[in-house]
């Protein structure tokens, strides 16, 4: 891919209290965040088929690198995002050139105003998670962690929105546990239950991670013994501060991953942390760095 490897950086002793920790810096691309590395050959496989554009929804990174594909295939994209969006997020958007569409109240039904509109309009849907060809851009994170630290690690923590980036990463290197925000629990309460559970729960501040209805397809993948575990967001938000006092801006989601970390016994092979991405808006980082106990535990 033209824009990878991403580095592979030893943590600042301030983040590596329990234990050897790398960062795989996914946030240093142009876009901030992973979600090119799927997207570019998803769209790449549209165009082949003779599409000229795509919808798809999002709550802004994946939604940014399909403008960002589109602009380099010469397609259309036209971007659904919930009302609720991150302003940073939607500035990216716009900046891109996506024919934005700012409508409803979460993740989830943008989806499905997103899918009715690509039906109307002879439009193939691409939807974050259901295109194979995702899988195959997340399995070369895995493959570059591998190669660029010279040895297995112990772990790679990643964050879990749809469940995508889990599965590509592992399928590049193995050992990997997934991370869900208590707050949009939907992903582990459907890998436990063995198929997609119906949940109202969604009220994560890592965006990233906001996912209400799990598709089926990634369920059945990661209910073969993915590890996973739960943080909350508080957790989160101080993690957020920990990077910010390390230099780094981190959304959400990236967050995650290190909120993660500690609670972990430490190992004494290096464990990597996927630092997914740095789009958050201004003030909600001001707040985690500031004021992570004002977010609930």
């Amino acid at each position: 891919m033209p824009d990878a490897p991403t580095p592979l950086e030893e943590a600042p002793l301030s983040l590596a209290d329990g234990g050897p920790l790398f960062l795989k810096r996914e946030d240093v691309h142009e876009l901030g965040a992973f979600k090119w590395r799927g997207a570019l050959p998803a769209l790449e496989g549209f165009r082949d088929r003779g599409a000229g554009g795509v919808v798809t929804a999002s709550t802004g990174n994946h939604g940014a690198a399909s403008a960002w594909a589109a602009e380099r295939l010469g397609m259309r994209a036209v971007v659904f995002v919930p009302e609720e969006a991150s302003e940073a997020k939607i500035g990216l958007l716009e900046q891109l050139g996506a024919e934005l569409r700012r409508v409803g109240a979460d993740l989830d039904e943008s989806k499905d105003l997103a899918r009715k509109y690509a039906s109307a309009n002879e439009l193939p849907f691409f939807e974050d998670g259901a295109e194979p060809a995702q899988y195959d851009g997340y399995e070369a994170i895995g493959e570059e962690i591998l190669e660029q630290l010279g040895r297995p690690p112990a772990r790679v923590i990643v964050p879990v929105g749809n469940g995508a980036l889990l599965i590509g990463v592992y399928r590049g290197i193995g050992r990997v546990l997934g991370v869900v925000a208590k707050e949009a629990p939907v992903m582990a309460l459907s890998v436990e239950a063995g198929h997609p559970v119906e949940c109202d729960q969604c009220a994560t501040f890592a965006d990233g991670m906001a996912v209400r209805v799990a598709i089926p397809s990634v369920i059945e993948e990661l209910r073969r013994g993915y590890p996973m575990m739960m943080v909350s967001e508080r957790e989160i938000a101080r993690a957020v501060g920990d990077y910010a006092r390390a230099g780094f801006r981190a959304e959400g989601a990236a967050g995650s991953a290190l909120a993660a970390f500690r609670e972990l016994a430490p190992e004494h092979d290096p464990t990597v942390l996927i630092v997914t991405g740095r789009n958050i808006d201004d003030d909600l980082h001001r707040r985690a760095v500031e004021e992570p106990e004002s977010f609930p535990d």
